[in-house]
């Protein structure tokens, strides 16, 4: 199955294909190492390495704005090969995107050309304890002082923590969710947390810290959708990534390995698993890169177009690649196997920037607006 067949769909435009063919040439000469190991030091290293590579500059518009489309193919092309090549490439963009959207001249000519060339790392700071899909709960605190802000409370499941250069950081204001820009120092990320696929991530604790506002008070709530109005189509993206690899691993395994006297392929039951899996991927790919389009190419709002390309495609990635797991058997879950780490790997995208359940939600409402 040719893993970049959908370029000939009329959601692409030719320099997508060639995009697409210069981070795959990329990713095989530069990704070896991204696997396993500190996570912290494998995303300082990959960070620099995808700036060199103009990688980044998709990610950190100059005068042109986002390409959608763009974003979500390089993060497809990532995730085949290493989730934290993914991740650390998404980081940048969607820790910067609220600067690019909404910060002064002078934040973006400081910020957005070091987050391009990989010379500073950037996180987003939305998730509390008590904050999670309810964004709108959010109970950071932020007042004026001359001419800064002070931020006090706390955040967690805040990816790059630690690592970070800068946060976009939500807090209510008097006016009202607003949005800040926070320097590392002026925070405390030494809390950091564990999870299934070990990324950079960390609590971060705020007292007092000195911040700059982005945009105007009150407009932080907006501000957020907006950005991940983006990327959560670029979560499609990923996704796809992810069981585009686990469909190739499993097709590798089902005609070499043997079972019952036949190739693991012959049997009808693994024929029909491999056809579902297909199925799912260019169903996902279909609405992943519909979103994107219509955001690219219309000026389109796409809220509930990119919730559906996430839910359908984070869905999807998760059935695959426990499909592809299913195929390997007990290889498939020996620690460090490719399947084994994509299982690992994909569990997150459904939870991550609204979960599965939420996007449920956001379509819903959507419908009904329109039912109105």
């Amino acid at each position: 199955m040719d893993r970049f067949a959908h370029l000939a769909w009329p959601f692409f435009e030719a320099r997508h294909a060639q995009l697409a063919g210069e981070v795959e040439a990329w990713a095989r000469a530069n990704l070896a190492d991204a696997h396993g190991g500190d996570a912290d030091a494998i995303c300082r290293r990959l960070v620099p390495r995808l700036g060199e590579a103009g990688l980044l500059r998709h990610c950190v518009p100059g005068g042109t704005g986002f390409d959608v489309r763009a974003i979500a193919l390089v993060r497809e092309v990532l995730a085949y090969h290493a989730g934290l090549a993914d991740f650390a490439f998404a980081m940048q963009g969607l820790g910067s995107a609220p600067i690019a959207l909404a910060g002064t001249d002078a934040q973006k000519a400081t910020w957005l050309p070091r987050v391009a060339r990989g010379e500073a790392i950037a996180a987003f700071a939305l998730s509390e304890p008590e904050a999670g899909s309810d964004a709108a709960a959010l109970a950071c605190r932020a007042r004026p002082d001359g001419a800064f802000w002070r931020l006090e409370g706390t955040k967690t499941w805040i990816s790059n923590g630690g690592i970070a250069d800068f946060y976009v950081v939500f807090a209510r204001a008097e006016e009202g969710i607003s949005a800040f820009l926070v320097e590392a120092p002026e925070v405390d990320a030494r809390e950091r947390i564990e999870i299934t696929a070990p990324h950079p991530m960390a609590t971060l604790r705020l007292a007092g810290a000195r911040a700059e506002l982005l945009g105007a008070p009150g407009e932080g709530f907006r501000l957020a959708m907006r950005t991940l109005d983006i990327f959560r189509t670029s979560v499609a993206g990923a996704a796809l990534g992810l069981a585009r690899r686990a469909l190739d691993e499993a097709l590798s395994r089902a005609k070499n390995r043997r079972l019952f006297g036949a190739r693991l392929a012959d049997l009808q039951m693994t024929q029909a698993k491999l056809a579902d899996m297909a199925c799912g991927i260019d169903a996902a790919a279909l609405l992943c890169y519909r979103a994107a389009w219509l955001r690219d190419a219309k000026g389109a709002r796409v809220t509930r177009e990119a919730a559906m390309a996430k839910l359908a495609a984070t869905e999807t990635a998760q059935a695959v690649v426990d499909a592809a797991v299913q195929i390997h058997g007990g290889l498939g879950v020996r620690r460090e196997h490719p399947v084994e780490r994509l299982y690992r790997e994909v569990r997150a995208l459904r939870i991550y920037e609204g979960a599965s359940e939420v996007q449920k939600l956001i379509v819903a409402r959507e419908l009904l607006k329109e039912a109105n």
